[in-house]
């Protein structure tokens, strides 16, 4: 269980810290990715990965993140995000920073993520356009979880 504390914050990758019908709200409602995700679909999810879960001593869980990996050599960043109330406080710093030095994702051939508005964010953490975007390739699902 990995756990960074900052101030009245800490992250831990600690199942008991995930509060599922808060992050269900955050990014069936909130989130420009995933609009209208089922609980189930996010449950999965992030059973099936190794989930990153800020926590605030008296407020509870107020950020997630997860990264889809099977720890020996690639890793995708998902679901990354802060509720607005903590926002601009450096969290993202230290989410990133735990994220980045926990045991099982070191010496990862590969990590991808994407982003349509954070890329300053992550480019501290050493992500960057991809180098061979012609190598890439994608196949993408029906769309919204809507309907």
């Amino acid at each position: 269980m990995t756990v960074r504390a900052r101030g009245t914050y800490r992250v831990s990758t600690d199942p008991a810290d995930f509060d599922l019908e808060r992050v269900h709200r955050w990014l069936s409602q909130d989130a420009y990715w995933s609009k209208g995700i089922s609980s189930d679909i996010v449950a999965r999810a992030f059973a099936n990965s190794l989930a990153f879960h800020l926590v605030h001593k008296s407020d509870g869980q107020v950020g997630v993140a997860r990264m889809i990996t099977d720890r020996a050599t690639y890793g995708y960043l998902a679901d990354v995000y802060i509720d607005p109330s903590h926002r601009s406080l450096g969290l993202g710093n230290l989410m990133m920073e735990t994220i980045t030095a926990h045991p099982d994702l070191q010496g990862l051939r590969r990590q991808l993520l994407a982003t349509s508005d954070m890329h300053h964010l992550y480019k501290k953490f050493g992500f960057t356009a991809l180098s061979k975007p012609e190598i890439i390739m994608e196949k993408l699902g029906s769309g919204a979880y809507r309907g």
